[in-house]
């Protein structure tokens, strides 16, 4: 049996002091929904809880879907490599961004750049489709196979859309196909819901279409994202059978908030090809806040 544990929407905190500089950009409005909004809900002692819960379920591995920074800043992109050492070795967590961490042109690059050893697939190579970013990768994990794929796109003001590209959907099928000739459980890691509707429309995720063709020929058997903020269970509808699509809370969600405390999903996957197991159950902050409780458990 495997263990896969999920968070997504880290967003470490606390913002670093911006220049005029990079306040002259889009980050304005998120500086100032920061401080107006988010950190009134969004704190470190969430983040900390959770990931003390997960390492109390010895998992064997961790996947992280995104949205590690708030502002795309080189302090806040630093912090995170920081903070990763600290969550566990590469070959145990992998990654892939979201939206914030592409939060205005050039920070995407710096932070697949510090972040590298997260994110590249078996071979170590960082060379994907999209000019700069390795995605889609592929991670042998035991019985299963991790394919970390990238919606994230720097965006205007008022917008935190994502996209998913013609490249990156052939590549993803053909990885996605190998790793079942291989016999392996496949697990697509993405930011945006590839769901229509799953997010508002200055929210959405570009190429949903092309996603769910790229899944449907390769053939994959779970599909995990974020974005949202929400503990969801959504499903894509494929001739090979249904795939189930799960989303998360944010990891430093705090109670008391119009969306769900932090959460993270917890995977049991055993059997084998065409007779495959899979378990979820999710634990969740308390809304008193004091500690981490199972909140549902679902078998697929």
């Amino acid at each position: 049996m495997f263990k896969l544990a999920h968070i997504s929407d880290v967003h470490l905190g606390p913002l670093p002091r911006l220049t005029i500089g990079e306040l002259l950009s889009k980050r304005i409005t998120g500086f100032i929904n920061w401080h107006r909004n988010r950190r009134k809900h969004m704190f470190t002692n969430a983040l900390d809880m959770i990931l003390e819960d997960i390492e109390k379920q010895a998992p064997d591995h961790l996947a992280i879907t995104g949205d590690l920074v708030n502002l795309g800043t080189g302090f806040e992109v630093r912090a995170v490599a920081r903070w990763l050492d600290t969550v566990g070795n590469p070959k145990d967590v992998s990654v892939v961004p979201g939206n914030h961490d592409a939060y205005v042109r050039g920070s995407i690059k710096k932070a697949i750049a510090a972040w590298k050893p997260y994110l590249t697939g078996d071979d170590g190579a960082i060379s994907g489709v999209e000019p700069d970013q390795p995605f889609p990768y592929i991670r042998r994990r035991g019985p299963i196979a991790l394919i970390g794929c990238s919606t994230s796109i720097a965006t205007p003001p008022f917008s935190a859309t994502g996209y998913f590209g013609p490249g990156q959907a052939r590549e993803t099928a053909r990885l996605l196909k190998q790793a079942g000739d291989e016999g392996l459980f496949r697990v697509v890691m993405i930011h945006h819901p590839p769901i229509r509707g799953a997010a508002a429309s200055h929210k959405r995720m570009f190429g949903i279409r092309r996603f769910k063709a790229a899944v449907s020929v390769g053939g994959a058997e779970l599909v995990l994202h974020g974005h949202t903020h929400l503990d969801t269970i959504n499903w894509i509808k494929t001739s090979k059978g249904d795939i189930p699509v799960v989303g998360i809370a944010s990891a430093s969600q705090g109670p008391g908030g119009k969306k769900p405390p932090a959460a993270y999903n917890l995977f049991e996957i055993s059997g084998e090809p065409g007779n495959w197991n899979l378990s979820l159950e999710r634990h969740a902050l308390t809304e008193d806040g004091e500690s981490i409780a199972l909140d549902m458990r679902k078998d697929f």
